[in-house]
């Protein structure tokens, strides 16, 4: 019965995945908190899930020529060495899995703030980025960004090592501010091909210190593959406008719940 029931789950995210666009880490995660599994748990099997589900979208982008593959190894270069690096923080400075478990839920309330903040704000951190005129910081990070492409690379791979949430949104608001005329397709692209091998390798991080369930992962996957698929299809048909906010609205309760209780 269990089994039915991460199936629909998972069916539930898939579909809200194809609708939104949102990342399904930062959906899928805070569900399976809800339904009582550790955060531990939550975190290493959402990883894994992303890297399956992203998967498909990496393929044809790369079929569409999409992607800005120097700027996936600038992120690379941060992003991997600091996963690996914070699974054997966990595995070295933790006596068991128990232990860090405030620091897993701290931190997925954090991201998913951050990405509430970026669903809601995204046409103004379009706005901003598309500016030419502005100085500043932000000129400064334009103008130096394959060293704050890096840096980037290394926080997103310790916050989704430990979340599971931000390699979609947040990472894609990184790009969009660093990379100002670097079209749409390209940034989804480009961050889903960085998302791809990231969660993969947190994800199998988390599978050696035994935060993995498999049987959890396999009905997820059987719910959210075909209802991706039917979520893309059926969100043309919905008011962006209307979904967006609601659903970053949720995220921001979730976050602050997590992140301050």
């Amino acid at each position: 019965m269990d089994f039915v029931v991460y199936i629909m789950a998972g069916a539930a995210v898939g579909f809200a995945v194809g609708v939104t666009g949102v990342g399904g880490g930062s959906l899928m995660t805070p569900l399976l908190l809800l339904f009582g599994f550790p955060p531990h748990v939550a975190v290493g099997t959402d990883l894994l899930y992303a890297s399956i589900t992203k998967a498909g979208g990496v393929f044809v982008h790369r079929r569409q020529g999409t992607i800005r593959w120097n700027i996936v190894f600038y992120l690379f270069a941060g992003s991997l060495p600091a996963s690996l690096a914070t699974v054997y923080v966990l595995h070295n400075y933790f006596p068991d899995s128990e232990s860090y478990s405030h620091l897993l839920t701290s931190m997925l309330g954090v991201m998913l703030i951050l990405t509430s903040l970026v669903l809601l704000m995204r046409k103004k951190i379009m706005a901003e980025s598309h500016d030419h005129n502005k100085g500043g910081f932000l000129a400064h990070l334009q103008a130096h960004s394959p060293r704050y492409t890096w840096l980037m690379g290394i926080v997103l791979g310790i916050m989704v090592t430990l979340s599971s949430v931000g390699a979609g949104a947040f990472g894609a608001a990184i790009l969009l501010l660093l990379y100002p005329r670097l079209p749409s397709i390209n940034v989804v692209g480009t961050d889903l091909a960085h998302a791809v091998p990231l969660t993969l390798v947190a994800g199998t991080g988390h599978l050696f210190l035994g935060n993995v369930d498999f049987m959890l992962l396999g009905a997820l996957l059987v719910g959210s593959l075909p209802a991706i698929y039917v979520g893309t299809k059926v969100a043309t048909r919905l008011p962006e406008k209307l979904l967006q906010p609601m659903l970053a609205s949720m995220l921001l309760a979730l976050g602050v719940k997590y992140a301050f209780f």
